[in-house]
């Protein structure tokens, strides 16, 4: 176990600086089996760890009307087993073999990976080809994980401060498209579902064509390909996933939303505002504003209304990249009694200026670090680099290479679209006010 210990040790302090080696060049091999399955390999020799993942592109937006949650509801009930591996052995397995293990679900993926010392790489291989060809999906495993979901659900969103507050945003921002949904969907709808729909299902989203086995870390090209064809190359493939974007009608005049929250104690105020998804150049435009104006104690607006105005005790931004559109929401807590007003006159006036004054030579410079250090923070590791490779396949239109691409989009942005972007996107007249309230709902 010591050298467990050393190996995982290794990974946390030599893969950073490794990767900083690589002058942010990231080679990688790619190449489709005969069922459809898209294989991308990474060989990184600095440290002898491996991470193994897979990516399928379904996520809380394939969901039916009444069936919500379900692809969430997946993450956890593909760790319930398969036919050759127990009920409640698959992370016992992972831990054995000095591994970790983990799963993810967003709108649009779910995502499953282990980290394990690289002579594990086969053991890893086997666990997420027995997910995929042969899991069990029964009614012991069903109800087991109903009740894990209701309580992740009580635990993170319903008793937990401004725990619903992004599903609000959510609700608000889309009419009709599937985004209007919680990832963690409603529980009824799970509680209403036959065995059968869990099936069909898997059947339909979690098949090989319909999904990306990422390898990173210290492997042998050649010995890791035969392993792959040996457990993945068996598994036969499904149907063509077929997803026809559902188009949002356009915002058209301001939406003012509130939201009475038990379990908050401060209100939140908030604007947010509906942007292009993540396969535009926009969006990342778009993330450069939000760092800029959002994103971390250097953001403008922390500066201005928690450290100089001391108007809030802390200002809150999120910018979800999603596959259809994009979401830019920014909030603020207040302190010392500062009214609802004041803090949105702060951000408004902080917008205005963005739209009308091209930021700073220094500022510019500043943000084009922010970018690179966030860059580097998330592909530091062989998981974020086997995420980031997987990600540009799946949204990207199969542009695996965007992960060595990216720095110089975000270098190649000016100033002059940065002030272009914030005016076409962060209008005033089409973008939602929420005003997240301490107590219980008010009837209407």
């Amino acid at each position: 176990m010591q050298t467990v210990k050393k190996v995982l040790f290794a990974l946390t302090a030599t893969a950073f600086i490794s990767f900083g080696a690589r002058a942010q060049k990231v080679d990688f091999t790619e190449y489709d089996l005969p069922n459809g399955l898209h294989v991308i390999l990474h060989t990184d020799h600095h440290a002898p760890v491996v991470a193994v993942s897979v990516m399928y592109h379904v996520g809380s937006k394939n969901e039916e009307p009444g069936r919500t949650g379900f692809a969430h509801f997946f993450e956890h009930l593909l760790f319930e087993g398969s036919e050759n591996i127990k009920r409640g052995d698959f992370m016992k397995i992972v831990s054995a073999n000095g591994g970790s293990n983990n799963a993810n679900t967003t709108q649009d993926r779910t995502f499953y990976y282990e980290v394990f010392p690289s002579n594990y790489l086969e053991t890893g291989l086997w666990l997420e080809s027995e997910r995929m060809m042969h899991p069990v999906i029964n009614e012991i495993g069903v109800k087991r994980q109903d009740e894990v979901v209701k309580e992740e659900k009580r635990q993170s969103f319903d008793n937990r401060p401004y725990g619903n507050f992004v599903n609000t945003v959510e609700k608000d921002l889309f009419t009709v498209h599937p985004y209007h949904n919680s990832v963690i969907g409603e529980m009824k709808d799970i509680d209403a579902a036959k065995l059968e729909e869990f099936k069909a299902f898997f059947k339909q989203y979690y098949v090989p064509n319909n999904a990306v086995l990422t390898i990173a870390g210290d492997i042998d090209v050649a010995k890791t390909k035969a392993l792959i064809a040996s457990y993945f190359g068996p598994i036969p493939g499904g149907a063509p996933v077929v997803y026809h974007k559902v188009e949002e009608p356009p915002m058209t005049k301001p939406i003012i939303d509130t939201f009475y929250d038990a379990n908050t104690q401060i209100p939140l105020v908030s604007v947010a505002y509906r942007i292009p998804g993540r396969d535009s150049r926009d969006a990342r435009v778009l993330q450069m504003i939000s760092n800029l104006l959002s994103t971390g104690g250097s953001s403008r607006l922390y500066k201005k209304m928690v450290d100089d105005k001391k108007e809030a005790l802390q200002v809150l931004a999120f910018n979800p990249t999603l596959e259809d559109y994009g979401m830019y929401i920014i909030g603020a807590l207040p302190n010392n009694g500062t009214s609802n007003e004041v803090l949105l006159k702060d951000i408004n006036d902080e917008v205005v200026k963005l739209q009308t004054d091209l930021i700073s030579p220094e500022d510019y410079e500043k943000l084009e670090n922010e970018m690179e250090n966030n860059f580097v923070n998330a592909n530091s590791r062989e998981l974020g680099i086997a995420e980031s490779l997987a990600n540009g396949y799946t949204f990207l239109h199969k542009d695996t290479n965007d992960l060595n691409e990216e720095l110089a989009v975000f270098k190649s942005i000016t100033r002059e679209e940065i002030r272009d972007a914030a005016r076409k996107y962060l209008d005033a007249n089409k973008r939602l006010t929420l005003y997240y309230l301490p107590g219980k709902a008010k009837a209407k």
